[in-house]
């Protein structure tokens, strides 16, 4: 299974709105069309989406769909919210979506850094953060709260966009 992990991009500034609802800004938006323009360019491509249900990061994976042609395959995700916990995703995963191969999960920090420390090290031992709009790919036979994973790649928005 290919693991694709994406940050969703700028989004407006907290205290405006509730955190859930604020959405991506207007050079959020235009930039994350360049980063899908990119992902498409990489011949990326999905056999699921699962995406956070705040605002920022559904706009992030409709802009990718929306490129790549694959908004039949988005589903909502609470446990890809910013505190989330790894264990609860890749419970979801196992349950719902294991014959998958290509997934992706769009989300936020510091969630998605601790789901792929987690996948890679076992633990919280790796420190990285993913930009916004950063991209990582992991690789696994299977899936489970361990060291299970290879770590594929890991890039920025503006190596996706070139």
């Amino acid at each position: 299974m290919d693991l694709y992990l994406l940050r969703h991009g700028d989004a407006a500034e907290p205290g405006i709105t509730r955190d859930a609802d604020r959405p991506l800004t207007e050079a959020g938006t235009k930039k994350m069309k360049k980063i899908a323009n990119g992902m498409g360019s990489m011949d990326l491509s999905f056999d699921a989406i699962l995406t956070s249900p705040y605002r920022r990061a559904k706009e992030t994976a409709e802009i990718v769909c929306e490129v790549l042609e694959c908004a039949s395959l988005i589903s909502i995700s609470p446990n890809l919210i910013p505190d989330g916990e790894p264990a609860a995703i890749l419970k979801e995963l196992n349950e719902d979506y294991s014959r998958r191969k290509k997934i992706l999960l769009v989300g936020h920090e510091p969630n998605l850094s601790a789901l792929i420390s987690a996948l890679i090290s076992g633990g919280h031992g790796v420190s990285l953060r993913l930009k916004k709009g950063g991209l990582c790919k992991l690789s696994a036979d299977s899936l489970r709260f361990g060291k299970c994973a290879t770590l594929e790649w890991l890039m920025g928005p503006s190596q996706i966009i070139r």
